[in-house]
């Protein structure tokens, strides 16, 4: 008791003896009462979190991580927030959705994050957002494409609804390709099932019926029974929508079976962490993508593509990687937008400010846009070629989606 008397007593003698000092104070306190945690305005430090896949079925998905992180150091040595750092911290889970939210919570409670920003996966991210809105905590650019991510006001996918991707693969496969017989190999969780959302719809609207749809663990190694059935059927079209080892097991499986039907696939998997899973099995394989060309004559892509190099030079510049850096950019544009505004830099305001995001270039992405009761991001995707010799190729230049199902009420 006396000792606090006594430090009382010695603040209220310096604030008589200094006024100035005391009106200082007065207004950082008055500054920190009014942002979020994870800003720290007197070093100007904006922290952020992310769950990533360090062990599991896709530790290649840590790719995704060191690319958002080299995004954040290259905004750190370029000065792009004009003095304000970014300061980045993940934990791996596993890919298991629960260890999503036990590494979310510790971020929120241990490391005082402003917001997640990149975190890895579709079914993890959909399994954190009832926690992320018990603490308000905004989530921007989730790695992942589930309807889920799309109803929520925290959230702010840059990637589209795999339900719109696998539509746009659908649709090539169905004028570009012209298949009559088209199947789907779909992960069954949360990525696979909002592709299927996507794929039926689009196939009702054309008053088609799929050839197979078939579910899949995302553990699978083994596709002869999916083979043989799709085989049955006389596909001449596969759609898999799974990881990129699933994409490669499944063509090891075709190959060994004598399937010929051709084969198309999600973005993430137009990439050389595939072509060293599977090989030439991968050419000839279409993907839906909603991103540039990685080696596009562009400043955002070849920051990314020259800072990875630097950083991370053992992992391949490719889609995969663009994908991560593109999806921490997004915090970057969105804080950037926070900074501009004047508003205190509170979680709220940093959400109010994303949906007034319209037509922005993010990374490798274009045309991003962000309203009231609209957080679709990425509205328009191209279909890329995997090349003989382990390269990939624009050949169907970006569209929109297919209105049946970009228009089409969310789950």
């Amino acid at each position: 008791m006396l000792r606090r008397t006594f430090l009382s007593g010695c603040a209220a003698a310096a604030s008589i003896s200094l006024p100035g000092w005391a009106q200082s104070q007065s207004q950082s306190q008055s500054q920190s009462q009014s942002v979020s945690p994870g800003i720290d305005v007197a070093s100007k430090t904006v922290t952020v979190g992310a769950f990533t896949p360090i062990t599991g079925p896709v530790p290649f998905y840590a790719i995704l991580s060191r690319a958002a992180d080299a995004c954040f150091k290259w905004v750190n040595e370029t000065d792009a927030l004009k003095g304000w750092k970014i300061k980045s911290v993940s934990y791996d889970d596993g890919y298991e959705p629960a260890r999503s939210v036990a590494v979310t919570r510790r971020l929120v409670e241990e490391n005082k994050i402003f917001a997640l920003a990149a975190p890895v996966g579709t079914a993890q991210s959909v399994a954190v957002i009832p926690y992320a809105k018990e603490v308000g905590l905004p989530m921007i650019g989730p790695i992942g494409g589930a309807t889920a991510l799309f109803a929520e006001r925290l959230v702010f996918p840059l990637l589209p609804d795999y339900g719109w991707s696998a539509a746009s693969n659908l649709d090539y496969a169905l004028v570009g390709l012209n298949a009559s017989r088209v199947a789907l190999l779909w992960e069954n969780d949360e990525l696979g099932r909002s592709a299927k959302r996507g794929f039926d719809l689009l196939m009702a609207a054309n008053k088609k019926q799929p050839a197979e749809s078939i579910p899949f663990e995302v553990r699978s190694t083994d596709f002869t029974p999916h083979i043989r059935r799709i085989a049955n059927a006389r596909a001449d079209v596969v759609i898999l929508f799974g990881s990129n080892a699933n994409l490669a097991a499944a063509l090891k499986t075709a190959d060994r079976l004598g399937f010929q039907g051709k084969w198309m696939a999600p973005f993430f998997t137009a990439d050389p962490t595939t072509y060293k899973l599977a090989g030439p099995l991968l050419d000839g394989a279409y993907f839906s993508s909603w991103l540039m060309p990685v080696d596009a004559d562009d400043a955002n892509i070849k920051a990314y593509r020259d800072t990875v190099a630097k950083l991370y030079p053992n992992d391949p510049i490719g889609v995969f990687g663009l994908n991560g850096w593109s999806n921490a950019a997004l915090f970057v544009k969105g804080f950037q937008m926070l900074l501009a505004s004047g508003k205190p830099l509170t979680r709220a305001n940093l959400v109010d400010v994303m949906e007034t995001m319209t037509n922005e270039t993010v990374g490798g992405a274009r045309q991003v846009t962000f309203k009231a009761g609209d957080h679709r991001g990425a509205r328009q995707e191209g279909i890329i070629q995997a090349v003989s010799g382990g390269g990939f190729k624009l050949v169907r230049d970006f569209k929109p989606y297919p209105a049946d199902v970009f228009d089409a009420k969310l789950a």
